[in-house]
């Protein structure tokens, strides 16, 4: 009797722990994605992470991309809502197809809100120290609408799509962002001197949204200043909020203020999908199979993830031991001026998930 009733408590903790357990897509992309994918894997693995990662491999420079597995991505994306990517790099030659996979993806998925929290490391110095500012980026249309033609030889016409309906939701997204985050105040930044029409229409937008959040300051600023002023004085910025090419040079510019692309983590929303990622997109293809690629970003954007699962205590336990390797900084990649290679980093991560164990 007690051999059966015991045998049933294994078989109920067994059920429960299958149901507890979250199915994540994962794309690891090009570059040296695979080897972050990799490190994800090794750190979850020591950390008892309840994941169990869907993998697929979209990718156009490896000969690995169509219809049919984009096709796969999104249909893994509908059954599990969340993601964890990596660069999918997109060619320059023309081939017929003007939007890259990366873009159809998100497109698909109506991913309009891209998010980099740009945040300086404790323990490694830059130039400006105590950063915390967070890049909000609409991500399906303006200058990315793949709308290219040649109306004359030697002319051609790229159209930026800039819509009311979508810089509302994205001036929307930033106000609700700062005000669910605590955070005091929004930049609308902007080329509105320039495109009078197109981000003027942006820049209105933002204006009417503002009206509806009292509590939160607004202001805006021309892309061109925005720039400067990122580098010269970067404590002014709390929340920006921008069209998607200023998005994608503002999130580089400022990745490189606290430490580079390697430690700045990112994620995109849209109504019912979230897709984890780096901040600042390179593949980074000079360090494929050379073990010196930094894992930083990635492994903060998969304890973002876990934050959004509700697996709190993981994400924590994740992003704590990565925050102490650089800290401490004994363990430093070769962009952040050390010789420690990858696997160094994620040995000294896993290290530092159990400080106690075996002690």
């Amino acid at each position: 009797m007690a051999a059966i009733s015991a045998g049933r408590t294994a078989a109920k903790s067994e059920n429960a722990k299958s149901e507890s357990t979250f199915q994540v897509t994962m794309l690891p992309g090009d570059g040296v994605g695979p080897e972050l994918m990799h490190a994800v894997k090794e750190v979850f693995k020591a950390a008892s992470v309840p994941v169990v990662f869907d993998e697929h491999h979209l990718s156009e420079v490896q000969n690995m991309a169509s219809e049919e597995k984009l096709d796969q991505v999104v249909d893994s994306m509908k059954e599990s809502k969340v993601a964890l990517i990596g660069k999918i790099h997109t060619p320059m030659e023309y081939k017929g197809e003007l939007a890259s996979y990366d873009m159809r993806l998100r497109r698909k998925l109506d991913l309009f809100a891209n998010v980099v929290h740009v945040k300086s490391l404790p323990g490694y110095k830059t130039r400006h120290n105590n950063l915390d500012l967070v890049i909000i980026r609409e991500q399906t249309e303006g200058e990315y609408s793949s709308l290219e033609h040649e109306s004359a030889k030697g002319v051609i016409e790229c159209l930026k799509i800039i819509t009311r309906a979508k810089s509302q939701r994205i001036a929307k997204f930033a106000f609700d962002y700062a005000t669910k985050k605590g955070r005091s105040k929004v930049t609308a930044v902007h080329k509105a001197n320039i495109m009078k029409l197109g981000d003027g229409l942006f820049l209105q937008c933002c204006e009417e949204v503002a009206e509806l959040y009292p509590k939160i300051k607004f202001d805006t600023m021309i892309i061109d200043n925005c720039c400067m002023q990122l580098v010269q004085n970067p404590y002014q910025f709390d929340v920006l909020v921008m069209p998607n090419l200023y998005g994608n040079i503002i999130d580089n510019l400022a990745a490189g203020l606290v430490g580079g692309a390697g430690v700045v983590p990112g994620e995109s929303y849209s109504a019912e999908y979230a897709v984890f990622e780096m901040g600042a997109r390179h593949p980074f293809a000079q360090a494929v199979g050379r073990n010196i690629a930094n894992p930083t970003a990635m492994l903060l954007s998969a304890a973002n993830m876990l934050r959004h699962l509700n697996l709190e205590f993981h994400s924590n336990l994740i992003s704590d031991a990565v925050k102490k390797v650089i800290k401490v900084g004994k363990v430093r990649t070769r962009d952040l001026g050390g010789y420690s290679t990858t696997s160094d980093f994620v040995k000294s991560v896993i290290d530092n998930l159990h400080p106690h164990y075996g002690s």
